[in-house]
């Protein structure tokens, strides 16, 4: 039903889920500064991150769709930059969110302390 090169923002900061269509599409305009009726996705999570909602348009009205995990709880990504409101993500990986399943870091770096990195002692 959702076309796979839609574009899917994620809402980085928790939201109260008791939003429906009209609620979720102001926060869309007012918090995520972006356009409800653009076609694109947009999905939140509660504080508990056992709950999400998504809302699309469709050309024709929103749909929503509400998930709720019975255990375990939602990975919900970060934001890249400081203050970031939302996060840009592909279908492939918002399956792997509804599933549960932990998206990698956009640029995972390994802390490597300083003994580590600095050339043997010379005899």
């Amino acid at each position: 039903m959702i076309p796979g090169r839609v574009s899917i923002y994620v809402a980085t900061e928790p939201l109260d889920l008791r939003r429906s269509f009209d609620g979720l599409a102001a926060v869309v305009r007012e918090v995520l500064r972006e356009d409800p009726l653009s076609g694109a996705l947009f999905l939140f999570f509660n504080r508990a991150a056992d709950r999400c909602k998504a809302l699309w348009w469709d050309r024709s009205g929103y749909c929503l769709l509400y998930k709720r995990l019975e255990r375990g709880a939602f990975r919900v990504p970060r934001a890249v930059t400081l203050g970031g409101t939302s996060v840009v993500i592909d279908a492939a990986e918002l399956a792997k969110i509804l599933e549960g399943i932990a998206l990698a870091p956009s640029k995972l770096r390994r802390v490597v302390p300083f003994a580590e990195t600095a050339p043997p002692p010379a005899p």
